[in-house]
């Protein structure tokens, strides 16, 4: 079995495997990859199948926060991609910058910011950007999303290096520039991932405001919990799209 489809499931989105047939395990170590050291990340690869579908879950991820380089925190994207993975999807917890975008709901990424201050190529990688997530599956995303009554936001997606939250100054910053939601991931997955050819969807569950926009502090807590209960919503989604694929 050789599926060309692979989810990376983030903070709190483990549940999505829950729909998966599995068929097989590979942890991270046994991949070759760093272990995660976060809260809601597994760590390991899944290969199963989703209503009859083949496809890979990446449960979990590494991240610059945790000390590693940007070749490493993309290390799964590269060990998919060798598996035969022409189509990724990836998920993320994110703080909602936008007073429309509410907690709890999901945002569709249309761009990235990428303000880690690093890439994960190395040399003269130089790859065009202009549509790094593809526009054509986010219309089919966008149509199934319809159909089911789901509400689905579209929007630009700040990647931070962390770990600290952002202060309110710096939330103010970001909205300023353009996003709507704020995370620690995917945009260094989705330059690898682009750079290898492979077509990208990005999606972040909006798990809570950003400092500033509510007076409750943040917690990683109320992140994993947010993710789990706005699961479902996603689950029959993918199924959705992916079965027409």
């Amino acid at each position: 079995m050789k599926p060309d489809i692979a989810i990376v499931l983030g903070s709190g989105l483990g549940p999505l495997a829950e729909s998966v047939e599995i068929l097989r395990e590979v942890p991270f170590a046994d991949a070759g990859l760093p272990a995660s050291t976060v809260p809601g990340h597994a760590g390991k690869f899944v290969l199963g199948t989703l209503d009859g579908v083949p496809l890979w879950l990446m449960k979990g991820r590494v991240h610059l926060y945790e000390g590693h380089a940007p070749d490493a925190a993309t290390s799964g994207i590269r060990w998919l991609a060798e598996q035969g993975v022409r189509n990724v999807m990836l998920t993320n917890a994110a703080g909602t910058l936008n007073p429309d975008f509410a907690p709890g709901t999901w945002m569709m990424l249309s761009d990235h910011l990428n303000l880690t201050g690093t890439s994960p190529l190395k040399g003269a990688d130089f790859i065009d950007l202009s549509v790094a997530y593809d526009a054509a599956w986010r219309q089919e995303f966008r149509s199934a999303a319809a159909a089911r009554g789901m509400t689905l936001h579209e929007g630009v997606y700040a990647g931070l290096r962390g770990p600290q939250y952002e202060t309110p100054a710096e939330v103010r910053m970001l909205r300023s520039l353009g996003a709507d939601a704020v995370g620690m991931s995917t945009v260094l997955e989705t330059i690898q991932a682009r750079a290898l050819g492979l077509r990208v969807a990005g999606f972040s569950c909006l798990t809570n405001w950003a400092a500033g926009i509510s007076a409750t502090p943040l917690d990683h807590h109320e992140v994993l919990a947010t993710g789990k209960q706005a699961a479902d919503a996603m689950i029959g989604l993918l199924k959705s799209v992916i079965a027409g694929a």
